[in-house]
């Protein structure tokens, strides 16, 4: 299968990236700015760095890792282990230093870990919405809830749909459904296509209704300096 965002990211950091990784939907682009999301140092630091560091603990579960930003960190204070579902992500974490890198789905938990095996987990760059839908987001949730321990806590995020200006968010799709939204993309580079992305944006209410009978509930709702995107606090109910 086409993989032209995890390629780009590779190249990226081997210092062999030529071309942009583009952003599509139909005849609308952007750039996705990788060094931005996925190659500055997190070190803890400053008020959002202290609230994701203080909600965290090992061993942990980083979901979506990406090139392993976070996993870089949290490795150095408890076990970290960094799942990603792109071959060129995991052979870029592990150039990065990350320990335990990964192939995997986080959609696919129970088939991949044993029951109880991480004490907090981390899903940051709204992959949360690959989830699909409300059904979705349960089934995560739910999963979640088994590999990890009772006293487990979780953060992830998402765009709250409430807070989308139009031409905001490229493929932005309106929904009738309160705190409910979707969005459609592509990856690009050199010239390769990646798969159609289909994201669920849900609200923060959304996911506070998701989680009943998950065995999570939403501890704390927190936005970014301004726009929609915002984290969730998870902690077992």
């Amino acid at each position: 299968m086409a993989d032209p965002f995890g390629r780009a990211v590779r190249d990226h950091h081997r210092g062999e990236r030529d071309e942009p990784l583009a952003q599509r939907d139909g005849e609308q682009t952007r750039e996705h700015p990788i060094e931005q999301f996925y190659f500055t140092e997190f070190a803890g630091e400053g008020e959002n760095g202290r609230w994701l560091d203080a909600r965290l603990d090992g061993p942990l579960l980083d979901l979506g890792a990406g090139a392993g930003r976070h996993a870089l960190y949290f490795q150095e204070r408890f076990e970290t282990v960094a799942v990603e579902v792109s071959d060129d992500l995991v052979a870029t974490m592990r150039e990065r230093g990350v320990e335990d890198a990964r192939e995997g789905d986080m959609f696919a938990l129970r088939e991949q870990f044993e029951r109880d095996r991480f004490r907090s987990a981390l899903a940051i760059g709204t992959q949360l919405g690959l989830a699909g839908s409300m059904d979705g987001l349960r089934r995560f949730l739910g999963d979640l809830a088994v590999v990890t321990t009772p006293d487990a806590t979780a953060v992830v995020d998402c765009y709250d749909p409430a807070r989308i200006e139009t031409g905001e968010l490229l493929g932005y799709r309106p929904d009738p459904t309160p705190g409910m939204a979707a969005r459609v993309m592509t990856f690009e580079y050199e010239g390769e296509l990646g798969e159609t992305l289909l994201f669920r944006l849900f609200g923060p209410d959304r996911i506070r209704e998701a989680a009943v009978g998950t065995g999570w509930s939403v501890e704390e709702v927190r936005y970014g300096d301004e726009g929609p995107h915002y984290r969730v606090a998870l902690e077992k109910a």
